[in-house]
């Protein structure tokens, strides 16, 4: 019989909604909402947030 591994492990199933992220001229990712097109986090380390679309 499988098992389901245990709740709590840390990752997301699935994308985040009504999210998505830009890349600033300085080489910063930048989280957007899309309900009202507010700014909303920065990363600082230069890598892209995951599980949030990438605005063309």
């Amino acid at each position: 019989m499988a098992t389901n591994p245990p709740k709590g492990d840390g990752h997301r199933n699935g994308a985040v909604r009504q999210r998505s992220q830009t890349q600033t001229p300085t080489g910063h990712w930048v989280k957007r909402n899309a309900n009202d097109g507010r700014f909303m986090d920065v990363k600082s380390d230069g890598q892209p947030f995951k599980g949030v679309r990438k605005e063309k």
